[in-house]
C-alpha cells in the first residue's frame, strides 16, 4: 500500500502514482510481521538480505549485488575530533554511489508493473545508476541532465550504458520538471526519489548501519543532502526496525547542505517546517546543487522526529575534507559526499556534537565519479629522470 504523508489518502501497490491527490508526496506502507533479527544472519550481505522489508517481488529482484557496503571505523579522525566514527562507504556499489540501492527496487518495481521505458532528471549519479539497472533490466531508458553542469564521471556512465541523454538548459529542477511531464503523461516511468518504491531501496542504508553495530543505533548519522530522498530513507528503515523490535533507540538524523544551495539546512536554522527553494543554486558539489528538494517535507520530518539538525558547509570546507578523508583515512569520496566530513568537522567544534558521541557519516559516491576535481586538487606528478638517486633526494624531503 503507498500512502500520501500529509493527507493519509492511500493507493493501491499497482497504481502508477507519484504524488497524491491532495498535491503532497507518497511513501510505501510497509507491513513485517514476527521475522526475527537472526534471520538476516547468514544471508548474502546486499540489500535483499533484507527481502521481507523491501515491496517488491524478490523473485523477480533486478540486482547488481548492490549494497553490503564497507562499514570502516576511523579511528585516526574520531580521536582528533574526540567522537567514535564509523562511515557507511557508499561508493562502494556497483556504479559507485547509494543510488544503486534504490533503482534495484525502483526497476524492480518497474517490470513488476510492465513497463518498458524508465527515466529520471540527475545531477549525474542517479543517471549513471538508473543506466545500469535499466539495462540489466531490458529496459529502454531516457536520463536528462543540467547541459554542461554533470561531473565527467557521472557522464560517462549514463551514456556507456545505453541511455539516451538528453543535455537540458537550466538546473536539475528544471529537468525534473521536464520529465514528470512526461511520466505523468505515461510516456515512462519516473525513478527520481519522488517515486515512493526508489526510497524504499535506500532506507536498507539505515537497516545495514544497526545491524553492522551488533543491532544498536548510533547516537548520529550524517549525511549530504540534495532531493532530501536518502535522509528521509535512512530513518524510514531505522524506524522500521524499531517497530520489528530490533533496536530500542534511534539516531539523531543530521543533514549537511552546501551554503549555496541549502533550502533545507535554511529552514532548520529558522526553525521553521517551510522549506523555501533556492532559485539558482551553485556548489562544487554537484550532487547536492539541488534547489528544491522534492522529499524536502519527509527530511524535514525525519530531522524533526530525530531529534536532529541540518547546517551547510562551503565549498572550501567539502574539498578540505574530501582531501582530509582520503589522506587520513585512505577512503576517497566525491565532494557531495565529503560534506557530510566537513559537516561533522563543523558541527564538532561548534559543540553541536558532544564528545563521546558515536557517529555514522554516510559518503555516497566514489571519488572518480567527479575525477577532475580530484585532480585539482592535488600536486601534478614530479618529474624525475629513471635514477634512483633522484628520486631518494625527494623522497629524503618528505
Amino acid at each position: 500500500m503507498i500512502r500520501c504523508i500529509s493527507c493519509g489518502a492511500e493507493y493501491d501497490d499497482d497504481e502508477i502514482i507519484y504524488t497524491c491527490e491532495c498535491g503532497s508526496i507518497l511513501e510505501v506502507v510497509t507491513e513485517v510481521d514476527n521475522i526475527p533479527k537472526e534471520t538476516f544472519d547468514n544471508r548474502r550481505d546486499n540489500i535483499w538480505k533484507y527481502k521481507e522489508f523491501l515491496p517488491v517481488n524478490a523473485e523477480n529482484r533486478i540486482s547488481l549485488d548492490e549494497g553490503g557496503t564497507p562499514f570502516c571505523k576511523c579511528d585516526k579522525i574520531g580521536e582528533e575530533l574526540g567522537i567514535e566514527l564509523f562511515v557507511k562507504v557508499e561508493g562502494s556499489n556497483p556504479t559507485g554511489s547509494f543510488k544503486d540501492r534504490g533503482m534495484s527496487v525502483g526497476t524492480t518495481k518497474a517490470v513488476d508493473l510492465g513497463v518498458n521505458m524508465v527515466g529520471c532528471a540527475s545531477t549525474g549519479n542517479t543517471s549513471a545508476s538508473l543506466s545500469a539497472y535499466a539495462a540489466r533490466a531490458g529496459l529502454k531508458c531516457a536520463v536528462l541532465l543540467p547541459a554542461g553542469k554533470v561531473a565527467l564521471g557521472k557522464l560517462a556512465q549514463a551514456m556507456f550504458h545505453g541511455a539516451k541523454v538528453f543535455g537540458v538548459d537550466g538546473n536539475f529542477d528544471d529537468a525534473l520538471e521536464t520529465i514528470t511531464e512526461l511520466a505523468l503523461n505515461g510516456e515512462l516511468y519516473l525513478l527520481n526519489s519522488i517515486n515512493p518504491y526508489r526510497l524504499e531501496g535506500q532506507k536498507t542504508i539505515g537497516m545495514e548501519v544497526v545491524h553492522d553495530l551488533g543491532w544498536k543505533s548510533p547516537d548520529r548519522i550524517v549525511l549530504p543532502v540534495g532531493n532530501a530522498g536518502n535522509i528521509s530513507a535512512i530513518w524510514k528503515g531505522i524506524t522500521e526496525f524499531q517497530d520489528a523490535g530490533y533496536i530500542k533507540d534511534t539516531p539523531m538524523m543530521t543533514g549537511i547542505q552546501a551554503v549555496n544551495s541549502a533550502p533545507i539546512a535554511n529552514a532548520v536554522k529558522a526553525g521553521t517546517d517551510e522549506v523555501t527553494p533556492v532559485e539558482n543554486p551553485e556548489t562544487i558539489a554537484t550532487a547536492i546543487r539541488i534547489g528544491a528538494p522534492v522529499s524536502s517535507v519527509k527530511a524535514m520530518r525525519a530531522i524533526k522526529e530525530s531529534n536532529g539538525t541540518a547546517d551547510t558547509v562551503t565549498d572550501d570546507e567539502i574539498l578540505d575534507a574530501q582531501k582530509y578523508l582520503a589522506r587520513t583515512e585512505g577512503i576517497g569520496v566525491e565532494p557531495a559526499s565529503a560534506a557530510s566530513i566537513a559537516g561533522l568537522r563543523k558541527l564538532v567544534e561548534n559543540g553541536e556534537i558532544d564528545q563521546g558521541e558515536r557517529v555514522v557519516c554516510i559518503v555516497t559516491g566514489h571519488v572518480l565519479k567527479d575525477p577532475n576535481v580530484a585532480i585539482e586538487a592535488c600536486e601534478e606528478p614530479t618529474q624525475v629522470a629513471s635514477d634512483p638517486n633522484e628520486i631518494r633526494k625527494v623522497l629524503q624531503t618528505m
